[in-house]
């Protein structure tokens, strides 16, 4: 059995990064079985609504399973945004709530995950989670609208805030204003470390591109040999949707790189400020 791995201690860009994809690797059977379990329905309304979406918005007006009417079509496409976002959403609400529920349950029991306790952690979490994405992404678009600069420096603390709410029990404005607090004077490194995490991710996804991206490539170059790329739309087949579902599959799974390092950097955050884990370790010796 593999030795479990100790979350709350300080730790180098270098370690974050190692031990993310360590403890992916250990426990991936556990952790991708929890999240299948719990965002399964969600989940799969997400990718069928990217499926849908993808071909629609593509060739709008010719889609086969819409009518010839454009207003019916635009009433669709409407929908079809909806029920993207809104299952897009749901979707990252119940895989950060499974993420670091899996995590707190694997600290807490030393290794172990009690499954029961991570499905009860995500439904009584659930509204708190949700009412903090919501107000994460307003404040980080204002952010956003006043300049890049401040987008990117709200970024990193807020990027711990869904961390901050579940290991440290804080209400939604706190877990908000505690993650400011917890970055004062590690900003710089926590930015880098993010950064890293956060380039990982998108060189991985574009591996599960690249098949897309070949075929558009291959397929491009013989309409336009053939005279026929008038129409962008003509690109579209069910041979590009099947390929985008593939790689939007595992591009939203890969999200859960981004979660775990949250929670490791989170930890190293608190040992270095409030050196919690320190204070444990001493309790656990005298009893």
């Amino acid at each position: 059995m593999n030795q479990p791995i100790q979350f709350r201690k300080q730790r180098e860009l270098g370690d974050i990064i190692t031990d993310t994809f360590k403890f992916i690797r250990q426990n991936f059977k556990p952790l991708f079985k929890a999240i299948f379990k719990i965002t399964g329905p969600v989940f799969v309304i997400l990718i069928l609504a990217i499926g849908y979406y993808s071909y629609l918005g593509m060739d709008l007006f010719s889609n086969p399973f819409l009518n010839d009417s454009s207003e019916m079509n635009i009433e669709m496409f409407i929908i079809a945004i909806f029920v993207l976002f809104s299952s897009m959403v749901a979707f990252y609400i119940l895989l950060y709530n499974t993420v670091l529920h899996f995590i707190k349950s694997y600290i807490e029991n030393l290794g172990v995950v009690d499954h029961s306790e991570v499905v009860k952690g995500v439904k009584n979490d659930f509204g708190k989670m949700l009412g903090l994405i919501l107000l994460v992404a307003i404040i980080t678009l204002f952010a956003f609208f006043l300049c890049v600069l401040p987008a990117i420096y709200v970024w990193v603390p807020l990027s711990l805030a869904p961390a901050m709410l579940i290991f440290a029990r804080t209400s939604v404005i706190d877990s908000i204003s505690y993650s400011f607090s917890l970055i004062k004077d590690n900003w710089w490194n926590t930015f880098a470390t993010l950064f890293v995490i956060t380039l990982l991710i998108y060189i991985i996804s574009l591996i599960f591109q690249f098949p897309l991206m070949v075929y558009m490539f291959i397929k491009a170059m013989t309409m336009s040999q053939e005279g026929s790329i008038a129409n962008p739309g003509d690109l579209v087949d069910w041979v590009y949707v099947l390929f985008n579902v593939l790689s939007s599959v595992f591009q939203y799974l890969l999200a859960v790189i981004g979660v775990v390092a949250s929670a490791f950097i989170y930890y190293h955050l608190d040992e270095k400020k409030n050196a919690t884990g320190t204070y444990e370790r001493i309790s656990n010796l005298g009893s």
